[in-house]
This record gives structure tokens, C-alpha cells and sequence, in this order.
């Protein structure tokens, strides 16, 4: 699906493309980290790996992390946009103006999809697996949610706003330039079919956070955000929805941490039922309504 402002090469390859840019920029935001590192905390590289899991190094890997997003993710996308394209930010879906009734029903739509992607969250934690499959997940899960907690280090408000900024603003707009604006634009656009771009995209974005228990609710959450960038057109709205989601996920860690609870507590939120799966018509509805009202009057 070409305009007059591509630059012929086919988004297919712009697909794959930036796949491959997009671990390249890994590897070089890995290689900009180590200096990074170093100078932080004047420790050798090959000790980076020990401090992961210790809260003192928290701030300095606050700061890799938001390297790995913005070369990683955010700059690989804006590149590739670039080569496809005269007008990569428009490309990419930075363009037009947003409608406060957009906005609101995006605000709306995150609220019932976390509830429906709770259920999912039971179900996911249901799914029967070989033991020795279950220690190397459980692991993992500890693994990840020891690495989170060193980052987040919430000792005070100032530590809560800056969670935010690194845990919710950054990842929400270099992930959705990626994911949304890049790989599902790309290949929606090569298929023609805007279904594949979504689930395709929102399978790929679910396995690159590297977790089984979450694997459900995160590729139900690409579906919804990869649904919101569909029918707007609009990345700003589908980093709105983004950004909600880590956004209270920081904050009802922090709320917990202030009323006292321990910190295995805070960081094991699990869904206790299967019940709120009963909201996904009205999500339906709502995005009937969203697609509706991103409708260009004729």
C-alpha cells in the first residue's frame, strides 16, 4: 500500500527490516550500556549481572533500561520509517489532531481490557504444564519480578514519579513506535488485511517480554492497542493506552508498599477468578464506538 511519498521499497521488507534493526539496536544499546555502567558505579561489566537484583543499583539501571528503549525500539522504528518513507513521523502515525471523545473512550477502553485481561491472567496461571516447565517459569517470573523491583526502588514519591517517567512514559512510546506505528503498520499494509498486522504484532510483543504467566493477558493487550492504532490511525492514542496500563501497574505497587505490605506481596498480584472475562462485549461496544467516532465525515 503505497503514497506518493514512499520511497519504493515494499513494506514487506520493511517489516523484516526492522525486525533486524531492532536487534541491532539492542546489541548497540547493550555495547552504549557498558560505558554507562562503568561510570556509575565503578564496577567491572562483568559484574553488572550480580547487581541486577540489588535496589542500590536501581537508578543506574533505570538508565539503561531507558537506553534499550530509545535505541532499541523507538530510534531502529524512526530509522526504518525514514528509509521507507518522506514522512516517517507521519508514516509511523505522529500526525493529526486527537478527539477528546477519542481520548475518552481510549481511557475507557484501557479500564474494561484490564479488567478482561485480569481473567486471562487466571487462566494463563490454570494452563497445565510439566513440572520441571513450571520451576524454569516460576523462575523466571521471580527472576523478572526481582529485576522490576530493583529498578522501580520506590522509597518516596520523587522515586515514584521517576518509576513513572522510566516504567510508563518511556516504554509506552518507544514500544507502540515499534510494535504499533512500525512492525504492525508495516505489515498491515503488506497484507492488507489489518487483522494480521494486529495479531501477528501482539504475538510478537507478548513473547518479547519473555514471560508464560503473562503471555495471555500481554497479547491481548497488544490486540487492544494494536485495535486502537487501527481504527485512529493515531499512535498518540494507542501510547495513551500504553501508558495507563504501566502506569497503575506502578502505582498500585507503590500504594501497596505505602500501606505497609511487603515487597513478595506487591510484586505477586495475581487474578483470583475468571469472572471479569464478562466485561469483553462491553469492550466490543466501546470500540464499535471508537472506530465510529475516528470516522473522517465524509
Amino acid at each position: 500500500m503505497y503514497d506518493q511519498d514512499s520511497k519504493g521499497i515494499s513494506y514487506t521488507a520493511g517489516f523484516f527490516m526492522l525486525i533486524a534493526f531492532a536487534i541491532a539496536g539492542l546489541l548497540l544499546a547493550t555495547l552504549i550500556a557498558a560505558p554507562v555502567w562503568q561510570s556509575m558505579t565503578g564496577k567491572e561489566l562483568t559484574e553488572m549481572t550480580a547487581y541486577a537484583k540489588d535496589p542500590a543499583y536501581g537508578r543506574v539501571f533505570q538508565v539503561i533500561h531507558v537506553i534499550n528503549q530509545v535505541v532499541g525500539y523507538f530510534l531502529s522504528a524512526c530509522l526504518v520509517a525514514f528509509l521507507l518513507h518522506r514522512r516517517p513521523a507521519y508514516l509511523l502515525g505522529f500526525h493529526g489532531s486527537i478527539r477528546a471523545r477519542q481520548a475518552g473512550l481510549v481511557i475507557l477502553i484501557t479500564a474494561i481490557a484490564l479488567l478482561v485481561g485480569t481473567a486471562l491472567s487466571y487462566i494463563n496461571h490454570q494452563v497445565p504444564i510439566p513440572a520441571d516447565w513450571k520451576l524454569r517459569f516460576d523462575k523466571m517470573e521471580t527472576d523478572y519480578n526481582q529485576q522490576a523491583q530493583a529498578i522501580l526502588n520506590l522509597k518516596n514519591t520523587g522515586d515514584y514519579i521517576i518509576a513513572l517517567l522510566v516504567m510508563a512514559v518511556v516504554p509506552a512510546i518507544c514500544e507502540e513506535t515499534l510494535f504499533r506505528g512500525g512492525l504492525q503498520n508495516f505489515l498491515t499494509r503488506s497484507a492488507r488485511n489489518y487483522w494480521v498486522g494486529v495479531v501477528v504484532v501482539s504475538l510478537l510483543f507478548s513473547v518479547a517480554h519473555f514471560s508464560f504467566y503473562g503471555f495471555l493477558f500481554r497479547f491481548f493487550l497488544g490486540m487492544v492497542l494494536g485495535l486502537i492504532y487501527q481504527y485512529t490511525g493515531r499512535l498518540w492514542l494507542a501510547i495513551l493506552a500504553h501508558f495507563l496500563n504501566n502506569a497503575l501497574a506502578v502505582t498500585v505497587y507503590y500504594m501497596y508498599l505505602r500501606q505497609g505490605k511487603s515487597v513478595d506481596e506487591a510484586m505477586n498480584m495475581t487474578a483470583e477468578s475468571w469472572w471479569t472475562i464478562l466485561f469483553l462485549p462491553i469492550l466490543i461496544i466501546l470500540f464499535m464506538l471508537l472506530r465510529r467516532a475516528s470516522v473522517k465525515p465524509a
